[in-house]
């Protein structure tokens, strides 16, 4: 870390620790004033506990959020058996997974409301990305919990897209003893080890938990492999009733992770006159197909309480990941590259190919410091928040790329993917990059809720400081890049809760992310911004077997780059505006002892309202008009069945678009998933199939990049508890 920078994150921490003091003894002080003078009318203060939670980072939980927040729980995640959280969020509304496909299982792509999103968190910390290849991915085996924050939430969380984003809860320590491994076996030649392990060390004010994994699988596509270790180890200090220190650690390896590969719409979307290419198909050379990313995570929390009732929270985790990859991009059919090269025979069938590699290093820094206390001014209780966090990542790239003179292609419909000669590409002269990429953020914010009988009432606000320096040379020539804006983003929400469960609700927020570059007269662009009105509904029963939830949004997001009209081709300005809007709904009834089932629906209208490239009026790629998903759960308890649970869900995801210029569309697809999970005494046995029908479908960038969806799998697992 620049010297610079460790001065600032020094300053923040002074900063924060005398902004706790001065509270602390303020609160203390207010308190002995209004005892001994009636001349300072002040309201009678009570300081009480507090809670974290991710819409609020404070004590309010989801339902009483003026906000949509969905949670998948652990329940939900092992019933299901998801291996990734792509998969865990299949049946959220309002999200579309795996952007990529379902070949593609490096990355967790998806977007909410319309808009991608590239940034998730765990624990409340950024996982932090350098844009390019090399982003942790946490495996679902160290997951407690997602909690899905949808709509713009940088008051709490700085840069981030307008649709929201995912918070993945860490399995943490307990005193209660738990212990458990588990064996799966499965389609692709899938093996996988599990164990995990937590409790009380002995007699004394240690606890733990213990996460580890091993699994090896061949990928979706042919002559790939996908090969994963994590080690995910945390420790509780319980050093006094008033202080906890965690500290804790994430460590994955992964060896190989499949492909990345795209494949043109015509033989996949598409019927061709050789046919259709298989599920399976790879575009990409087996001689040049790596992925090896380490990625390591130590951290630690110290939670305290004061004497005065406020409660500190002040986290932090360390990054060193790498990544280097081999890979191969297709350029399109040599049918449509220019004469004579496109008359060629067989040109419909070659598809032209690029090769190149990537060779990444990252570290990064994350720290949060959060203040908070209840207390009550008269008849109003608030939830006070305040927080500054930071955020540094330092990431060297080099990239080279070959052209198709030097890259052979491949036959669509006769593969051969041992074509290319990695000696051959080292031999020759590609176009290369070497880079390296500074970014930091600092955020200060401040949250109160307030609540009188019923009604709930949020409001919240953050200043952030973002500066990015991209330097060094980029396809043999210097390339310079720098960043440096500042935002505030706000939220207000006011949330009823009626006596018969009940709690319409209306919010507005606001949301950021930096855009780098400058327009033709040298102006630095500011930063792009979001806002969105929600209106919703939300309805729990007394008793929590019925639960419902429904929201109204409309998103704005303005300051989107388009071209410059009175310039160049490459002038830019920022013109650019982009509109969601639709409606979720999410329900979740406990019929009886034995049935429970969960119904979600999403309908979305994203369209660019403003643009000078021939977009404005159209609909972004990725974008499902319509999603839908249905999941039944019955338990038996008596019988030949008992301990029995049967599963099964159905998930609907309707039409994309298939480029950004919408002159064609990419199907809707029905998708039959199912699991059966049998308890015998300390162990249970576990099948899941997803896609049990094997049906076909994609989604697409433009015709030229499209993926395979998951093909269909199955998994048998055994884990016996001691």
């Amino acid at each position: 870390m620049p010297h610079t920078r460790t001065k600032r994150y020094q300053s923040l921490c002074l900063g924060i620790s005398t902004g706790i003091a001065m509270l602390s003894s303020g609160t203390a002080h207010a308190e002995q004033a209004h005892d001994a003078s009636s001349i300072i009318l002040l309201p009678e203060v009570s300081v009480t506990e507090t809670y974290r939670h991710t819409a609020t980072k404070s004590l309010l939980p989801p339902e009483e959020t003026p906000q949509s927040v969905s949670v998948i729980d652990s329940h939900t995640l092992e019933i299901r058996d998801a291996d990734s959280i792509n998969e865990a969020l299949r049946y959220v509304s309002g999200v579309t997974t795996e952007l990529r496909g379902g070949a593609v299982s490096r990355v967790d792509q998806f977007n909410i409301r319309g808009f991608p999103n590239y940034q998730n968190a765990y624990d409340g910390l950024p996982l932090l990305y350098n844009g390019w290849n090399l982003q942790p991915q946490v495996d679902a085996i160290a997951v407690e919990q997602v909690e899905i924050f949808k709509g713009p939430t940088s008051s709490l969380y700085g840069n981030m897209p307008p649709g929201g984003f995912v918070n993945l809860i860490s399995k943490q320590p307990s005193q209660q003893s738990f212990n458990q491994v588990g064996i799966a076996l499965g389609t692709n030649s899938l093996k996988e080890i599990s164990v995990e392990s937590r409790g009380q060390i002995q007699s004394s004010d240690l606890s733990y938990s213990v996460v580890g994994l091993a699994r090896k699988r061949d990928g979706q596509a042919v002559t790939s492999e996908e090969e994963r270790q994590v080690f995910a180890p945390s420790v509780d200090w319980q050093v006094s009733d008033k202080t906890l220190v965690n500290l804790n650690l994430y460590y994955q390896k992964d060896p190989s992770a499949g492909v990345y590969n795209t494949v043109p719409a015509a033989g996949s979307v598409f019927d061709t006159p050789y046919g259709r290419l298989d599920t399976d198909f790879y575009a990409g050379d087996a001689n040049w197909n790596t992925y090896d990313r380490t990625v390591t995570m130590p951290g630690y929390k110290v939670n305290h309480e004061f004497e005065s009732g406020w409660t500190l929270l002040h986290q932090a985790r360390y990054m060193d990941a790498e990544v280097y990859q081999e890979n191969t991009y297709n350029t399109g059919l040599l049918s449509d590259a220019p004469p004579p090269a496109n008359m060629a025979p067989n040109a419909d069938r070659l598809l032209l190919r690029r090769a190149y590699l990537t060779d990444e290093t990252s570290k990064g820094l994350t720290v949060d410091n959060q203040l908070a206390g209840k207390f009550h001014t008269g008849t109003v209780e608030h939830n006070l928040l305040v927080g500054v966090d930071y955020q540094d990542l330092s990431s060297d790239v080099r990239y080279e790329d070959w052209d198709q003179t030097v890259v052979p292609p491949i036959d669509l419909y006769n593969p051969d993917h041992h074509l290319i000669d990695p000696n051959t590409l080292v031999g020759t002269t590609p176009y290369t990059s070497d880079f390296t990429i500074e970014s930091d953020q600092v955020g200060f914010y401040l949250q109160d809720q307030l609540r009188v009988d019923n009604w709930i009432a949020l409001i919240g606000g953050r200043y952030d400081q973002y500066n990015y320096t991209e330097k060094g040379t980029k396809y043999g020539a210097p390339a310079t890049s720098e960043i440096d804006q500042s935002e505030f983003s706000g939220r207000m929400g006011i949330l009823y809760e009626f006596d018969n469960g009940m709690s319409p609700y209306l919010s507005y927020a606001q949301s950021f992310e930096p855009t780098g570059g400058s327009d033709r007269n040298g102006n630095t662009f500011d930063p792009a911004t979001a806002d969105q009105w929600e209106l919703g509904l939300k309805y729990n029963s007394p008793d929590q077997s019925n639960q419902f939830r429904v929201a109204a949004f409309h998103i704005t997001k303005k300051n989107d780059l388009t071209r410059d009209p009175n310039g160049g081709p490459y002038d830019l300005i920022q013109a650019g505006e982009t509109r969601s809007q639709g409606v979720e709904l999410e329900s979740r009834h406990i019929v009886n002892d034995n049935l429970a089932w969960t119904f979600n629906y999403t309908w979305i209208d994203v369209e660019v309202t403003k643009d000078n490239s021939g977009l404005e009026g159209k609909t972004p790629v990725w974008v499902a008009d319509q999603t839908a998903s249905f999941w039944l759960d019955y338990a038996f308890f008596e019988g030949l069945m008992a301990n029995t649970t049967f599963s099964a869900g159905a998930r609907y995801v309707g039409e994309t678009q298939m480029d950004a210029l919408n002159t064609d569309t990419v199907p809707s697809y029905t998708v039959f998933d199912l699991a059966i999970s049998r308890e015998i005494g300390a162990a249970v046995i576990r099948l899941s199939a997803n896609n049990i029908t094997d049906e076909r479908y994609y989604s697409c960038y433009d015709s030229n990049n499209c993926w395979f969806g998951a093909e269909r799998s199955v998994e048998l697992g055994l884990s016996y508890q001691f």
